[in-house]
């Protein structure tokens, strides 16, 4: 089952002193958000950009993978908080570090290193970002 998702970005002017806003249309969680410039290359100033939202989206496409494996596997987690680090650095996209700490019952260190792993393989939003030349991954349970 194919599933799509929708949004539309506008941007008016110059790249530095023009702005624009995007709108999330599949769930209209999001709309008329700005972006700037500024708010992409040097203070975000309450703004997002788009390294910022593939932040968001591989954060939690790998908190929905490890908790869809750690489930299956017998093992439903209490809790995942993932944090994304995208780096933007002359033009391009050059490194996202992971870092994934989990409340999971009857799961040991190494069980839950690798079943993260095997979650940043499989999310569809690691794959599509296959091309980044450095993908990190750091997991840990919560003590």
């Amino acid at each position: 089952m194919a599933i799509e998702r929708k949004a539309r970005a506008t941007w008016k002017g110059d790249l530095k002193g023009g702005q624009g806003e995007f709108d999330l249309e599949s769930s209209h969680a999001v709309e008329h958000e700005q972006v700037t410039f500024a708010s992409r290359f040097e203070q975000p100033g309450g703004k997002t950009s788009p390294e910022e939202l593939i932040a968001a989206a591989h954060a939690t496409c790998l908190s929905m993978a490890l908790s869809s494996g750690l489930t299956q596997a017998g093992h439903t987690p209490t809790k995942l908080e993932t944090e994304a680090q995208v780096t933007l650095d002359d033009g391009s996209i050059t490194a996202i570090h992971l870092t994934v700490r989990g409340e999971v019952e009857g799961l040991d260190e190494a069980g839950f290193e690798q079943a993260a792993q095997e979650a940043k393989q499989n999310c569809p939003v690691s794959k599509a970002l296959a091309a980044v030349p450095n993908i990190t991954l750091h997991a840990s349970l919560a003590s």
